[in-house]
Formats: structure tokens, sequence, C-alpha cells
């Protein structure tokens, strides 16, 4: 049924449940023997004028960087039978992930939100955003 799984986590909130995204993904992986991915964001400056402020080498230090955490990371917890691909995007956090997902002809994403709060109304932004444009079947783990 699932023959490629997306998990997105961010690396830069302790808890964004991806320890619990790492753990459902890999078991849904097990079960329909699906290809894994691993999926973090790093997000853009927004406006140029932000990046202006930086050193010029800033952007692709930073991203080699986040790779060899989230490699870290994802060594670390999840089982060793699992063969889980590691990837780093740059710029939006849900249109990179709904990206990612097409490029990797993904056909699950696993992605976490917080709890609730009025303002959010039923998800966090990206959580929603990702939910309501993806093609694909969206499994949202709440923190």
């Amino acid at each position: 049924m699932l023959k490629s799984i997306l998990m997105a986590i961010d690396l830069n909130v302790e808890n964004s449940g991806r320890r619990r995204i790492l753990e459902f993904g890999s078991n849904l992986g097990k079960l329909y023997g699906s290809e894994l991915h691993v999926l973090t964001v790093f997000p853009n400056f927004g406006m140029s004028i932000v990046g202006s402020h930086f050193d010029k080498d800033f952007e692709s230090k930073a991203l080699a960087e986040i790779k060899v955490r989230l490699e870290d990371f994802v060594s670390q917890n999840t089982p060793a039978e699992c063969d889980v691909k590691s990837h780093v995007a740059h710029g939006s956090v849900y249109d990179e992930i709904i990206k990612a997902a097409k490029t990797l002809d993904c056909d699950g994403i696993v992605i976490s939100a917080h709890r609730p709060e009025l303002k959010d109304y039923l998800l966090g932004p990206n959580a929603a955003r990702v939910v309501r444009h993806a093609n694909q079947s969206v499994f949202v783990l709440r923190d």
C-alpha cells in the first residue's frame, strides 16, 4: 500500500515529536516494505536584505551542518534493519515537504503538529498546508 514514506522532522525544535515520527514511519515501512526517507527543512530568510547580514558561505555551511545532524539523529533513532535515506531541503517548510514527496515518489508523508491553539484552528500552519495540498496520504502525529 505504501511503497515510499517521507518523514518530515524539525531538528530545531526539541519537542517536535521527531522520535515518534521516526518510530511511526519505520513501523509503517516494516509493515508495507516501504522505502523510507527523512527530510528536514532549513527555512529561507524571507527577504534578501536579511540574508545580506550573513557571511557569503553561511548557507552552504549551515546546510552541511544540518545534513550531519540529521544523519546522526536518524542513525541513533531508527532500527538497524531500516534503510533510511536522509534529505535536507531549503525553503518554505510546507512547500519543500510537498516537493520532496513528489520528487522522491512517496505515497505517504508522516509529520507532527503541535497541540492546537485557537488561532491554529485544527493544525499548525505547516501541517495544515501539507494536509491540504499534498497528493499523498498524510499521517499527522500530535506532539
